[in-house]
């Protein structure tokens, strides 16, 4: 059997995320252009800081369903600057107070004033950030090697945005992905939130491309790399309790081409059957 890690939840190959930072009223907005348009976002808090921002708890738990709440550290310090004591403080406050509020484990981040170090990304993992975003764009539709630095694709304010998207849409790349970022404040600040209002219309509505927050997307990858598998590909397990999909066939040049196979969380999925039927439903 030939197996690829090349599809997410439904089976789709493309995904799209949304990420913005600190936690400000205009953030309320963005909810609204987002909900309209089907899209997800990944807002990320300052817990010591919300009367700098005017988003208050309620807000969160009663307008962001739907859409991820993550951390940004408890006072928006340039972690890598301090002693590992504040570093700790600043990432395990910000997470019990967040917890406190949306009722479960908050374990995304994105690094205060964009900033970060490899010594950094170290401690936050240990510390239970499962990924951080960072604020270097790549300008790529792509993965990140280590989700505790995960660069965006770019900001939202990047004149090539809808390229990035077309591009997405285009690209044959496996578990492709098209990452933006930004501060809901500054399309107030700027009096361009149209360009947000075109984006999200131009994005929503494909069925080919998965609308995700960043912990969805981190929990899919990190169950998709836990699947286990026969020797010789024939079976695959998975222990995990999200459901995936892999492309499966039984030679690289089948004429059939690749079958698409679900394998259900805690599931034992025999690959060689999945794979007879797609072949013989082709011929």
């Amino acid at each position: 059997m030939r197996v690829k890690f090349d599809r997410y939840k439904d089976g789709k190959k493309k995904a799209l995320t949304m990420s913005y930072d600190d936690g400000n009223h205009a953030d309320l907005r963005l909810l609204d252009i987002f909900n309209k348009y089907g899209i997800k976002g990944t807002f990320h808090f300052n817990s010591g800081r919300f009367s700098d921002w005017t988003v208050t708890p309620e807000q969160i738990r009663e307008c962001y369903v739907g859409h991820e709440i993550s951390a940004h550290s408890l006072t928006h310090h340039f972690m890598e600057q301090v002693p590992d004591e504040e570093i700790f403080y600043e990432v395990l406050e910000d997470r019990r107070r967040l917890e406190e509020i949306c009722g479960h484990p908050v374990c995304g981040a994105s690094y205060p004033q964009g900033t970060y170090s490899p010594e950094l990304a170290e401690k936050v993992r240990m510390l239970g950030w499962r990924y951080c975003r960072t604020t270097h764009a790549t300008k790529k539709v792509a993965l990140p090697d280590d989700f505790v630095l995960w660069h965006p694709t770019c900001h939202h304010k990047d004149p090539d945005l809808l390229t990035y998207l077309d591009k997405l849409r285009k690209s044959s790349r496996s578990l492709a992905v098209l990452y933006v970022w930004g501060h809901s404040y500054e399309f107030d600040k700027d009096n361009n939130w149209e360009i947000i209002e075109e984006f999200c219309r131009e994005a929503g509505g494909d069925p080919d491309i998965w609308y995700a927050t960043n912990i969805e997307i981190y929990d899919y990858v990190t169950a998709l790399h836990a699947l286990r598998f026969s020797v010789d590909r024939s079976l695959v397990q998975n222990p995990t309790a999200t459901d995936v999909w892999i492309s499966a066939r039984s030679t690289y040049d089948s004429p059939a081409g690749a079958a698409c196979i679900k394998v259900p969380a805690g599931a034992l999925v025999n690959i060689a059957e999945e794979v007879r039927k797609h072949e013989s439903e082709e011929q």
